[in-house]
């Protein structure tokens, strides 16, 4: 489990670090959507797992290989933006966070299924249907008494 100082570290970096590919290093990415889906922090504040999701990119594993090419670049990006609120800038490693291909795979999947309509059976009793339970006010009246009796 993370400390509080490592969450509140890994927000800085989650936070600077979709602000730089937005804005410093978008040209090295010919300009591609890459966002910071998380960012885990080792409990010395050394070294930093950065999960991103290149949405709408299908070269999604050639552009991990691109970003961890310029990693220095990026990682001399987020030393000039918190040089003066800690003392170790991190080692930055790089993960293609997959949660949204993952989700939508199984999102389809799901929607094929073919799933039977439910049935108006009592599950307890698998013999009386929904329409018994209408029939079965044995004097065929609707009572208020019946109602307070409840």
């Amino acid at each position: 489990m993370e400390s509080k100082r490592q969450q509140k570290f890994a927000r800085l970096i989650q936070k600077e670090l979709a602000e730089i590919f937005q804005r410093e290093v978008s040209h090295l990415f010919q300009g591609a959507y890459i966002s910071v889906s998380g960012v885990k922090v080792s409990p010395d504040l050394g070294v930093a797992k950065v999960h991103l999701s290149l949405l709408l990119n299908p070269k999604g594993r050639e552009m991990l290989k691109e970003i961890q090419i310029h990693t220095k670049i990026i990682r001399h990006e987020l030393a000039k933006r918190i040089k003066n609120q800690v003392r170790v800038i991190p080692e930055l490693i790089f993960y293609l966070d997959e949660t949204a291909e993952y989700a939508a795979k199984m999102d389809k999947i799901i929607s094929e299924l073919d799933i039977p309509a439910e049935s108006k059976e009592d599950p307890t009793n698998p013999f009386r249907t929904e329409e018994d339970y209408y029939l079965s006010d044995e004097d065929g009246e609707d009572d208020e008494e019946d109602a307070e009796d409840r």
